[in-house]
């Protein structure tokens, strides 16, 4: 049998997805900078654990973000158009912010790093409220997994080079050089906001701002099934995260490989296996559609638990370890190009910024609720059983993927 394969090459050439690359290069690269690499800045100068720990508050504008979202879906700025102008504005703002956390000292003035970071992490969220608006805007159907896989690359790729690369150049030039360096480098993502087109749709901005904060929400609860597809967006991922929440724990503790293995294999070599599961993921979804690419990516991430319940099994196995890994991120890459294609369908053109800030913010509460019950299910039941268990723990979702499929099916041919 002959497999035509235009439609997945004319994906990869589509100028929309360099646009993706480039957008979550730039999403990707502030969050380091204002948590784990910031974090390292002020241990390696001696702040106290109390202040370290305080810092850690800084991250709250990403799970809010909501809040501010309907601003943005309301306001259209005089340039670039009403995405592409937030974007390019956060942008901006980013750039100045890091070259301010630069010159801002964690000895002498570490309140006012904090401010500053602050800002920086609150432009970050509001710069992905716009991203996440704009690449739900302008990707047609057959695009969006792959959009969201692309995107995800880039942002991986971000957090590389503002993590371990920024450590590296922290010891070499030193941390306000770094800090000035990575201000520099979201000119990369800059340039997405450029060579990106505004959606060929024209979509009427809400008229005022009660109808920006509650238009997205009635829109939505309007819809037929709304209930069941918020719940299937808090259930979809749930499996995959409840065994995620104890997998370094239970490496290291529960099957005694080294923090150089699980570091090498699970976080290494699991990233990319990631990416890759994304990718081709997003690929499959040209050929699956909507409905069978969340039907079977949310079943193969539902098995590769089993994965660890074998590990759990045979004990300290390398070969197992990364089959398993391989296996789970894989899968893993596969249902969140999936997903993240899901949650852009059920966005209206009108709300897109705050709809998809509210789903996604919604799509963590599973794994929110649940994680804090792992350690006891593991003390009460074991290793294997506990992954055995999580493995359930995915069925709810993929259940109401079916019993819903005659909607997602028609959210692709609306």
């Amino acid at each position: 049998m002959k497999i035509n394969l235009t439609p997945y090459l004319n994906i990869f050439t589509s100028r929309r997805m360099a646009v993706m690359l480039l957008l979550g290069f730039s999403s990707g690269l502030p969050l380091p900078l204002t948590s784990g690499t910031l974090q390292a800045w002020l241990t390696v100068s001696g702040i106290d654990l109390k202040t370290i720990g305080i810092f850690s508050l800084i991250g709250l504008p990403y799970t809010i973000k909501f809040f501010w979202s309907p601003f943005m879906d309301r306001f259209v700025p005089p340039w670039l158009g009403r995405r592409r102008g937030w974007v390019f504005l956060t942008q901006v703002a980013l750039l100045i912010g890091i070259v301010f956390m630069a010159f801002a000292s964690p000895e002498r003035a570490p309140l006012m790093l904090a401010v500053i970071a602050l800002i920086v992490a609150f432009m970050s969220a509001s710069q992905d409220i716009v991203i996440d608006a704009y690449r739900t805007d302008v990707l047609p159907d057959v695009e969006r997994g792959m959009g969201a896989a692309v995107f995800v690359f880039g942002y991986r790729i971000a957090m590389i080079v503002a993590g371990a690369l920024a450590l590296i150049l922290s010891e070499i030039v030193g941390w306000q050089t770094t800090y000035i360096i990575m201000a520099l480098v979201m000119v990369v993502g800059m340039s997405g906001s450029f060579i990106g087109k505004e959606p060929d749709k024209k979509v009427a901005p809400p008229k005022t701002m009660q109808e920006a904060a509650w238009g997205p929400l009635k829109d939505f609860l309007s819809r037929r099934s709304a209930i069941l597809m918020l719940l299937l967006i808090v259930l979809y991922k749930l499996g995959d995260a409840y065994a995620g929440a104890l997998t370094t724990t239970f490496l290291i503790r529960g099957v005694n490989f080294s923090p150089t293995d699980v570091g090498t294999i699970n976080k290494g070599m699991g990233l990319v296996a990631t990416i890759v599961g994304a990718l081709f993921g997003g690929a499959l979804m040209v050929r699956l559609g909507l409905f069978r690419s969340l039907l079977a990516f949310g079943f193969l991430q539902m098995v590769s638990n089993l994965s660890f319940m074998t590990l759990a099994w045979t004990g300290k196995n390398y070969a197992m370890l990364v089959v398993a890994v391989a296996f789970e991120n894989l899968s893993g890459g596969m249902g969140t190009a999936a997903f993240v294609a899901f949650l852009m369908a059920l966005c209206n053109p009108r709300f897109s910024a705050t709809q998809f800030a509210i789903l996604s913010s919604l799509s963590a509460l599973g794994r929110v609720l649940v994680s804090p019950t792992s350690g006891y299910a593991v003390e009460m039941i074991g290793w294997a059983n506990f992954f055995l268990f999580s493995t359930f723990t995915a069925l709810p979702g993929l259940w109401l993927v079916w019993y819903l499929r005659d909607e997602i099916i028609a959210m692709q041919t609306e």
